[in-house]
């Protein structure tokens, strides 16, 4: 099989490695003058997320504890507020300050990565001149009418109209054209490729407008490609046959689905024992990209959509309002900017460096081009330093006395330091221990605590959908794959960009694996680790090829040819990828743990979606304004 050939690193007008624009020397107050205008880290495929060149140094920090990277060149200007990480809680804090203290207050913000955004990362895909929008991480505005007042306020600062996405979303889009939510069963896995155009989960959900399933559980289940016995539990599961707990008053119900692990309730009241059985149910969490369904306990299983309660039961445990919302679909998953939350961090910056993108409103933000080179010039108030990892944090002096904190970072292989007046770390909260000297104890180990999750998100540029219309296809559940889910981008117009209308035009389609540990109910902590080992060991070859067979195989007996149909791909990998919260029976104390570790230390303040243990972009906002609050 050919590979595809390297426009996945020269598609449209993009840079092999951006570094290779900035002279060594070309650092301190001019340090961005130096970047081409031709600098767009958006257009960039291959791997991305996590990229090479971003993670290194902090590794070394972690890792080794190195603390030498040659002579410090020290930048003459101090600022008001330096912030550590380029994110939605890094540009967000950078906003509430502006609006607290004032537009002319000096602040730095620095970030590891070539791009500003964090996890809000944007993908972007040309075929035949045309310009194609992905999401690359943070996805979607998630049920914002309960956001607090003070994200609530953000959001209005940005001329963000969460009401216009009932027009902007095509909410009939997948209905309109037969694309139904289905399962996929590879060959390696079950011996032959074959689509049941049958949901074994209920990732649909998350797709508005996506059709129902034509046949029932049981004719599905015929059609699948395994043997009796697994037929014969899961016919059981998914067509609910047999009600958990059903002898059980209410109050035993609850106390039974809050202690008992998910699949020790399946084998129980299902006989649910084959490993092909749980193999397939271990995915199937729809607010996934967490902790497989094997750590979690009965009532987590059924709030995540997984199979095996009836409507009976489900509606008597988490009553009928809940049920209404969570089960039948009340909230519409419709929120969604065709770069995802990336058109959030576009707004952030436009507001805090008004030269650098045209527009004003929500809708022109979408195709806008950032000016990364004026993002760093030395009349702006708010400066954006990329591909600059801070490898230490010190307050001058006593930290109870201290007038300022110096910040050492690397880049491009040279040390160099800056002084704020105040830091705000909207970081990866682990590694601040790693950064910061003098930490409290109880502080330093909570922040150590808080690990991410794992997690690849892929985006592929097709020349067509012709196939997926053949086979209706819109989301498949992929449980033997490496990317267990692939689906058809969320069908968004806007500002002026256009969702594909017809199968014969360009798409771009997404895939998510989360890598689990190999052993089930291992500790997730654990599984993480591991996890993060399966992302890093893979090359971009190799990802490419599962990607070629998966899609191969999915849309088989079709016209689809791999290498001729796929433009592009962009992996991103984040091996350190969403806050964790925890289950009921791992890490419940993770909320605790991370008031703990956020709080206030000297001039510094602590923000990011890890000090909330929430993976949602309110989470970072929110913290990012409870930072700017404590200084």
């Amino acid at each position: 099989m050919s590979k595809i050939t390297r426009r996945d690193f020269i598609n449209g007008t993009l840079l092999a490695a951006g570094a290779s624009l900035i002279p060594p020397s070309a650092f301190g107050n001019d340090f961005l003058n130096t970047i081409d205008p031709k600098y767009y880290p958006p257009a960039k495929t291959g791997l991305r997320g996590s990229h090479a060149g971003s993670y290194e140094s902090a590794h070394q920090r972690a890792w080794s504890g190195k603390s030498d990277w040659g002579q410090l060149e020290v930048d003459s200007d101090e600022y008001d507020l330096v912030i550590v990480g380029a994110g939605i809680s890094g540009l967000a804090a950078a906003h509430f300050y502006q609006k607290e203290h004032g537009t002319d207050k000096k602040i730095l913000i620095l970030d590891n990565h070539d791009d500003f955004g964090g996890h809000a990362k944007r993908n972007e895909h040309h075929i035949n001149g045309q310009t194609l929008l992905a999401y690359g991480g943070s996805q979607t505005l998630q049920e914002p009418a309960n956001y607090s007042k003070g994200t609530k306020q953000l959001l209005a600062d940005l001329m963000v109209d969460c009401d216009q996405f009932n027009e902007f979303f095509d909410q009939n889009f997948f209905s309109d054209h037969g694309l139904e939510s289905v399962t996929f069963f590879d060959k390696a896995t079950f011996g032959e490729d074959k689509v049941v155009n049958y949901p074994i989960c209920h990732y649909g959900k998350m797709m508005q407008g996506i059709s129902d399933s034509k046949i029932t559980a049981i004719e599905a289940v015929k059609q699948m490609p395994v043997d009796a016995e697994v037929k014969e539990q899961l016919s059981k599961i998914l067509s609910n046959e047999i009600e958990f707990f059903h002898d059980f008053p209410v109050l035993k119900k609850l106390k039974y689905a809050n202690s008992t692990f998910y699949f020790d309730a399946l084998k129980k009241y299902y006989g649910a024992t084959h490993p092909l059985v749980l193999k397939m149910l271990r995915g199937v969490g729809s607010d996934g990209a967490d902790v497989g369904t094997d750590c979690l306990t009965a009532m987590e299983a059924l709030y995540s959509g997984a199979p095996g309660f009836s409507m009976e039961a489900m509606k008597e445990i988490i009553g009928e309002k809940r049920f209404d919302k969570y089960i039948l679909g009340e909230y519409k998953y419709i929120h969604h900017f065709p770069d995802g939350n990336a058109s959030i961090a576009r707004l952030l910056v436009r507001k805090l460096i008004p030269s650098s993108a045209k527009g004003d409103d929500m809708e022109d933000v979408v195709l806008a081009r950032m000016k990364y080179e004026l993002l760093d010039d030395k009349e702006n108030s708010v400066r954006i330093r990329l591909n600059s990892t801070v490898v230490k944090v010190e307050h001058d002096g006593d930290y109870e006395n201290a007038k300022s904190v110096k910040v050492d970072y690397i880049a491009h292989g040279k040390s160099y330091q800056v002084k704020g007046k105040k830091v705000i770390l909207a970081c990866y909260n682990m590694m601040i221990p790693h950064l910061v000297k003098g930490l409290p104890l109880e502080q330093a180990k909570a922040l150590k605590n808080n690990v991410k999750t794992p997690l690849v998100y892929t985006t592929i540029g097709l020349k067509n959908w012709r196939s997926f219309k053949e086979k209706n296809i819109g989301l498949a559940y992929s449980p033997g794959s490496l990317h267990n889910m692939a689906f058809l981008d969320f069908p968004v117009s806007m500002g002026g960009y256009k969702y594909a209308s017809s199968p014969n035009d360009p798409i771009v389609m997404n895939m998510i694996w989360m890598p689990y540990g190999d052993k089930y109910g291992t500790p997730p902590k654990e599984q993480f680790k591991e996890g993060r080992h399966k992302i890093l060991s893979k090359s971009f070859d190799d990802f490419e090829n599962e990607i070629k067979n998966h899609l191969g195989g999915m849309l088989s007996g079709t016209n689809f040819d791999a290498n001729n149909d796929i433009n592009s791909i962009t992996v991103n990998r984040w091996s350190h990828g969403y806050a964790y919260a925890g289950t009921a029976k791992f890490d419940w104390d993770m909320e605790k743990n991370a008031k703990i570790g956020r709080k206030q230390f000297g001039r510094i303040s602590i923000a990011n979606s890890d000090s909330a243990a929430t993976a949602y972009i309110y989470g970072a906002i929110d913290q990012a304004k409870r930072a700017v609050d404590e200084l």
